[in-house]
């Protein structure tokens, strides 16, 4: 506990966020993000059953509230009008729970997000005392303009959206992770496990992926692996690697002995 992620007025002992969406059935969901260790667990409210529609199963009776931190996102949204009506619904659901994951989309085919759209979105969530973590691109100038704006996490693409091309932009990631003075979590890219320790050892805190998992040929298995690797990659960052050199370093250096 003296290492947690720490969202708003929320304190997390796991860096792992997933989300519920493309699994089998909610049996594989739920043993997955059991497996996973995430405390966050992120839900499409405009594509996922929470209570809306009382004749269909309910996401929330295998992810029950009291054991995990239930993320409501925008996804599918492309307007900040529906974003925001979105975010409310859901409030309205869970009982007043005001942490959000805000998401506005401004292209079908790459799921790219709509950065004036967004900004204009986490205005009127904030100001209707939403706690509002946004998905956005990799532009630090823009991450650092949602910050001010009251976000409390940015959350940057690494790659778009079920990609799983893995961190393609570090140099970008890394300047926001510099520059930012709310949490930092990468959001969209991730295909592997060495993918989400890139993105810890850059000093990330912390990594939101579904597809990565949920497409696995062995989702539950891919989870485990997940969750190591987004421990292995805090624990990199906080270690502090060795400087990159040109040149071998002898493990047992050969200075100072006498010549034989």
């Amino acid at each position: 506990m003296d290492d947690v992620l720490k969202v708003g007025a929320r304190s997390f002992r796991s860096r792992l966020l997933v989300g519920t969406g493309k699994y089998k059935d909610l049996a594989q969901t739920a043993a997955a993000v059991a497996a996973s260790g995430a405390e966050i667990v992120t839900v499409a409210i405009r594509r996922t059953n929470i209570g809306q529609n009382p004749d269909e199963p309910n996401l929330l009776d295998v992810l029950p509230p009291n054991r995990y931190t239930i993320l409501p996102n925008t996804a599918g949204c492309y307007t900040a009008q529906d974003a925001v009506r979105t975010c409310q619904l859901a409030r309205e659901l869970l009982d007043g729970h005001n942490l959000v994951k805000l998401e506005v989309l401004g292209d079908a085919k790459t799921l790219y997000p709509d950065i004036p759209a967004t900004l204009e979105a986490a205005d009127a969530l904030v100001a209707d005392g939403f706690e509002v973590m946004v998905y956005t691109s990799d532009d630090p100038i823009i991450a650092k303009r949602l910050e001010e704006a009251g976000c409390v996490a940015v959350m940057p693409l690494a790659a778009p959206i079920g990609s799983g091309l893995g961190i393609q932009n570090r140099y970008n990631i890394l300047t926001i992770v510099e520059n930012a003075k709310v949490p930092v979590l990468v959001d969209a890219g991730v295909g592997t496990a060495s993918d989400a320790a890139i993105a810890m050892e850059l000093g990330c805190d912390g990594v939101l992926m579904n597809t990565a998992i949920a497409a696995a040929r062995d989702p539950v298995l891919m989870a485990q692996a997940m969750r190591d690797a987004i421990q292995a990659g805090r624990l990199a960052f906080r270690a502090g690697r060795m400087p990159r050199r040109r040149y071998a370093s002898a493990s047992s250096p050969l200075d100072g002995l006498s010549p034989t």
